[in-house]
């Protein structure tokens, strides 16, 4: 085996427990993802596994050093990139050794890696960093360059275990395709957390990490997404079948209870007619009451015990299942023309961006993706077709249209509010409070969120919040422009939006680089930059 995890548990600092007492293993040369829903702890099992953080109980065996890909790369803002990938001293010894300085100290440095420059400098024409200096800062490169920085330490070291964090994170489409390769052909160990579902779809494992242990499905993202189907389909049916149930209970309670109460009167009737002395017919009255309370008791316990088995059931329920998404309509009718491009383009510096000139036509209802490589001007034309900024070349057509634009950190969620102040910053249709909280409970936002501050959401709560608060405005955009917005999600968050989009009748452009969810979307029409 090469990676062994014996009765693992982690406690967060404020006492509590991550998860406690999972087991699994990963076999030499196998390739698994880690999955699990947000907060369940991929990332710090990751962390635990690479060392960087300390277990609270458990053995792990590890067959080797495993070379560890964090999902957050800001800690070494400070070093230089060559400090990062932990090589300076190596090149350090190697330029003094060539200078003629053979001490023992440096050749212990060397570590007879007398390659490392030539390592160095294919690894980074594999991942298109030519450009970067090994003594240039780590904070002066984009999210994009930090990441590959440290995938192209894979081919400088040729671990035999290797821990990778959302990877693709901030990678551009040819990024990706490099690392999709690279884990194809590689024949080390391999272990991923990751929202990619392209590239989960390519690791023939699949690990779904609990609080209580860890499931092991022997197929890829789509095998255990079926499965899960499965498991879903089963709960729901056995939802139908405890309703029923109770449905029935119900039904017999009441039927039991008007029987005896029938029968209860008519042996009223009996004992007065027979002349029955009072105090025996008092006595008789309790007889049948107490008879009535246990019959009663008897079926309420039954009735308490079903609600209880269909409560917890129903948390069993995907997120997504329990939501209740409801856009109105756009008001444009479809096919009406919305932006109108003309042979435009535009520059920075007097350098345009584009090779060729952008003509295009977006109509009313129609779902579009803009791609293009990091830096190859998306944003720009983002600002174009929103009006923010004029072509400096060709013209532009924008019919009036209500437009919402999403970045990938939905800042349109104000953080100086509380979850409920922000749902009431869109009540555009003056819907009464607790209108306002009912519709947050259907986006999840049970009462102990509506104080909570926005500035702590997470990720997810950040997209349905402004989910939710798009459809209290009850004024849906006639377009909704979505810039990376899977970036910052995890799986479960990134289904519960495509469901959204897949509600929104009106007009959708996207930028992304994750093919699964514009696949999931049908955004089929492409505008290549």
């Amino acid at each position: 085996m090469s990676i062994i995890v014996n009765s693992l548990s982690y406690t967060h600092q404020d006492k509590e427990i991550l998860f406690e007492n999972i087991n699994f293993s990963v076999s030499k040369g196998e390739k698994a993802a880690l999955v699990g829903n947000n907060g369940a702890g991929k990332s710090t099992l990751l962390q635990i596994i690479a060392g960087h953080l300390q277990k609270l109980q458990g053995e792990i065996a590890l067959s080797a050093t495993p070379y560890y890909v964090p999902q957050h790369l800001g800690q070494y803002d400070n070093c230089s990139v060559a400090q990062a990938l932990r090589i300076a001293e190596k090149l350090d010894a190697l330029h003094a050794i060539l200078s003629g300085n053979v001490s023992a100290e440096n050749f212990a440095r060397l570590d007879d890696n007398w390659d490392i420059e030539e390592k160095t400098q294919a690894a980074f024409s594999l991942w298109k960093l030519q450009h970067l200096q090994l003594s240039q800062p780590m904070k002066s490169l984009s999210g994009g360059e930090k990441t590959k920085v440290f995938l192209a330490g894979i081919s400088i070291y040729s671990p035999s275990i290797i821990l990778l964090d959302e990877p693709s994170n901030h990678l551009d489409m040819e990024s990706r395709d490099t690392l999709y390769e690279l884990i194809k052909r590689s024949n080390a160990t391999i272990l991923v957390v990751s929202h990619d579902r392209t590239l989960l779809n390519l690791l023939p494992i699949t690990l779904e990490l609990s609080k209580q242990k860890i499931e092991v499905y022997g197929g890829n993202y789509d095998f255990y997404v079926n499965q899960k189907t499965i498991e879903k389909n089963a709960l729901n049916q056995d939802i139908k079948t405890k309703e029923k149930a109770l449905r029935k209970a119900k039904e017999t309670e009441r039927e039991t209870l008007e029987r005896k109460q029938k029968a209860d009167a008519r042996g009223k009737k009996k004992q007065e007619k027979a002349g029955l002395p009072k105090i025996l017919m008092d006595g008789l009255k309790n007889n049948a009451e107490k008879s009535t309370s246990r019959l009663k008791n008897i079926h309420v316990e039954k009735i308490n015990e079903l609600s209880q088995d269909i409560n917890q059931l129903r948390k069993e329920l995907p997120d997504k299942d329990k939501m209740k998404i409801a856009f109105e309509n756009s008001e444009l009718h479809k096919q009406k023309i919305i932006v109108k491009a003309n042979n435009i383009n535009f520059g920075y510096n007097g350098n345009l961006l584009w090779k060729n000139l952008l003509s295009f036509v977006i109509t009313s209802g129609e779902r579009i993706v803009i791609k293009g490589n990091n830096g190859s001007g998306k944003t720009t034309l983002i600002k174009i077709i929103l009006g923010e900024l004029n072509p400096q070349a060709g013209s532009i057509e924008r019919a009036a249209a209500k437009t919402v634009y999403i970045d990938q950190s939905y800042s349109l969620v104000d953080n100086s509010l509380t979850v409920y102040q922000q749902a009431e910053k869109f009540n555009s249709s003056a819907m009464l409070e607790h209108e306002i909280k009912i519709r947050l409970t259907r986006f999840l936002f049970t009462g102990g969120y509506w104080d909570k501050p926005c500035q702590t959401l997470s990720g997810g709560e950040r997209m349905r919040l402004l989910l939710c608060c798009l459809t209290i405005s009850r004024q849906t955009p006639d377009i909704i422009i979505l810039d990376e917005p899977t970036n910052n999600l995890d799986i479960q968050n990134i289904e519960i939006l495509t469901a959204a989009v897949n509600e929104y009748q009106g007009t959708l452009i996207v930028v992304s680089h994750d093919l699964y969810f514009l696949k999931e979307i049908s955004a089929e029409r492409c505008i290549k930059l």
